[in-house]
């Protein structure tokens, strides 16, 4: 049984996670909205109930996507949570329940139309926009100024007699109206160049050209919803007055917001756009519901992923039927093997659909798919749908039952499927071209070794020239420059690039080399965990599974790849030829500096709301004297800081632990002496 339900979070992990890299990298996704909540909500009750094999790199704790690499990288000095979701109206209504039990008493919603398009956040200094910077992975995301400069509803300069602050931030949803869509499509069509799914995808697509010139052709809309701001609650004490203010000083925002002062006001404002968008010039694909008083947002706090003191309920998806006319295999990095449903294209929701995922075979025989079949597929919003269920009384006499294959499609492998496991495997991994295409692509990425000058395309192409059979056939690339000159549209620019690009990645920390070497269950935490812990490759190489497996957050599953991963022999010979290519496999000692450590060995949990301080203030404070910072009241907790507005639940805990509540005065006082 725990077999299995390990099995099932991994699958899981492994399919939202490749859900999430399509819809914020590629702006095309292979499962729609319900769906994908769906998956990640049964995902957050299983590592509830199994913490044991939680992921570290959980998609449930993960925001967004991953950065493209056409834009300089900004970090988001607040970070860019996403929304949990819901599409029960009884989710809303233990929604206001957790808020009522964490505030004390009833409290008033913002209900917005939540936007079909880009999520951007504007920094404005001194009255002028300075910097746009899309959402990214939610800490760090593109800048793409220039080319939100061309917004016209977007002001470059506000005027200088309005009252705003010196710096702030403003974040909203940039779009694309629908007839703009369909007219620019209609020309693109005209003119033999691939068009665009829907709205989003096409305000996506010109947002991420390079040329601004370009952009300004092409119709963006905008409109901002939520303030940012140092010591924003000493000016505005709720969300409704500041989308107020925001207004004034000449920004975008949408007329169609309400303030709530019950769940029953908010399920009115849910049942009427869930008809009126239609009526709109322009995609919702639901309503967003947020806390209005900002000492409330501030109590409630964040989880990993997202606030609590907002959601969004999402609106039912669409459904159609057509025709399956084949299920073809994508074979993984991994080897794992993924049957794709080829449809007779259909229009849902605006999108022309012809593929779907069908996750593994489980899924083909729970839906009992043959060949030829009328099927039903659903979606919500522009997403690539998925396949629901078969119109049995349109099955042809003579249909046969889809097959799932013995063997790789790719290299004639026997596929393995391990008990328990819900997906077949190639284990050919040195053999098949895609896993080998796959891990080398995988190495290069931003997140693992970053090798500008060496993208995926350019793999694809080396692989097939026979330059890359390996990882560490990259770093001899570099002593092959007469040979890639000879290669198509690769000049002598682009190799210089290339290879200044690979020497610089040799300089990457051992925990990057670590994720980017593609080991199977090793993600970018569980890598850096494992760094850490073991300091270099060569004790990791020592250590027994049961001593992986003892490192904090690694399971056992975890543990057995790594160990069986370095045991081969042809993957040792690799390493020791990165190893001396001048990869980093040691971590590098940092000297930490602290102002002081007056408060090391103590514990500190913030609540409230402070005259004097803000709690990113506090935070910093208490963590540069030595003291460290927990997320929950426990046994484990020392002190709890506490302003006014702290929540009855908070303080009813810690006066039952008995732990100690202090003032942001009495900090100060303790650090003094």
């Amino acid at each position: 049984m725990s077999q299995d339900i390990q099995t099932k979070i991994e699958q899981l992990t492994a399919e939202l996670n490749a859900y999430n890299y399509q819809y914020y990298v590629l702006a095309n996704s292979a499962i729609s909205d319900y769906d994908f909540d769906q998956k990640l909500k049964e995902l957050e009750a299983l590592e509830s109930a199994y913490p044991q094999y939680r992921d570290p790199n959980s998609p449930t704790l993960k925001v967004g996507g991953d950065i493209t690499s056409k834009f300089n990288t900004v970090q988001h000095k607040w970070p860019m949570l996403s929304l949990s979701n819901t599409y029960s109206e009884q989710e809303l209504i233990e929604f206001d329940e957790r808020v009522q039990k964490a505030i004390g008493h009833s409290v008033q919603y913002v209900c917005e139309l939540k936007f079909d398009g880009l999520s951007i956040s504007l920094t404005y200094e001194n009255g002028k926009l300075t910097q746009a910077v899309t959402r990214g992975d939610g800490i760090q995301g593109d800048d793409v100024t220039n080319n939100v400069r061309t917004i016209r509803s977007i002001p470059h300069q506000l005027k200088s007699n309005l009252q705003y602050p010196e710096v702030f931030e403003i974040r909203g949803e940039i779009f694309m109206h629908k007839s703009a869509f369909l007219r620019l499509n209609k020309e693109r069509e005209e003119n033999g160049e691939q068009t665009y799914a829907n709205p989003r995808n096409f305000a996506s697509g010109t947002l991420k050209l390079q040329d601004s010139s370009e952009v300004a052709k092409r119709p963006l809309d905008c409109f901002l919803y939520f303030l940012y701001m140092e010591n924003r609650n000493r000016t505005y004490q709720s969300h409704w007055e500041s989308l107020s203010a925001v207004h004034e000083w000449g920004f975008p925002v949408s007329d169609n917001s309400k303030l709530c002062n019950s769940i029953q006001e908010v399920l009115d404002f849910v049942h009427y756009w869930d008809s009126a968008r239609h009526q709109l010039t322009y995609d919702i694909d639901g309503i967003v519901i947020k806390v209005n008083d900002y000492a409330y947002q501030e109590e409630l706090g964040f989880t990993a992923k997202s606030p609590r003191w907002a959601t969004s309920y999402k609106f039912k998806a669409e459904q159609a039927e057509t025709i399956l006319e084949a299920v073809t295999y994508q074979i993984g990095r991994t080897g794992a093997v993924t049957p794709v449903a080829n449809l007779a294209p259909v229009v849902l929701a605006g999108t022309t659909v012809k593929r779907a995922s069908l996750h593994n075979a489980n899924e083909i025989e729970r839906l009992g798919l043959h060949q030829g079949d009328t099927v039903y597929v659903e979606k919500g919003g522009e997403i690539i749908p998925k396949v629901v269920g078969v119109n049995m009384e349109k099955r042809k006499p003579d249909a046969l039952p889809i097959k799932y294959p013995d063997h790789c499609p790719e290299c004639g492998t026997a596929l393995v499927r391990e008990e328990g496991e819900a997906v077949h495997y190639c284990l050919n991994e040195d053999g098949c071209e895609p896993q080998i295409v796959g891990k080398l692509q995988h190495f290069i990425g931003r997140k693992m070794m970053d090798i500008q000058g060496l993208g995926a395309e350019t793999i694809v192409t080396f692989h097939k020239l026979n330059l890359l059979r390996q990882i560490s056939d990259i770093y001899s690339l570099g002593d092959k420059r007469d040979e890639l000159v000879t290669i198509e549209r690769f000049g002598q620019k682009s190799i210089d690039n290339m290879v200044a690009g690979i020497e610089l990645s040799k300089s990457k920390p051992f925990e990057k080399v670590l994720f980017a070497l593609g080991i199977r269950h090793v993600g970018e935490t569980v890598a850096k965990k494992l760094a850490l812990h073991f300091k270099s490759l060569e004790q990791l190489k020592l250590a027994s599974i049961e001593e992986i497996a003892s490192v904090q957050d690694i399971g056992i599953r975890i543990a057995e790849s790594v160990h069986h991963y370095l045991s081969l022999p042809e993957h040792l010979e690799e390493l020791e030829k990165l190893q001396a290519a001048g990869l980093q496999f040691e971590v590098e000692e940092k000297t930490v500096l602290l102002a002081s450590d007056s408060l090391a060995g103590k514990t500190f949990l913030i609540s409230g709301v402070f005259a004097t301080h803000s709690r990113e203030d506090l935070t910093a404070l208490i963590e540069s004297h030595g003291g460290k910072m927990l997320s929950s009241i426990s046994s484990k907790l020392n002190y709890l800081v506490a302003g006014d507005k702290m929540g009855p639940s908070k303080l009813t805990k810690a006066e039952k632990l008995k732990v100690p509540i202090i003032s942001d005065e009495d900090l100060l006082n303790m650090i003094n002496q």
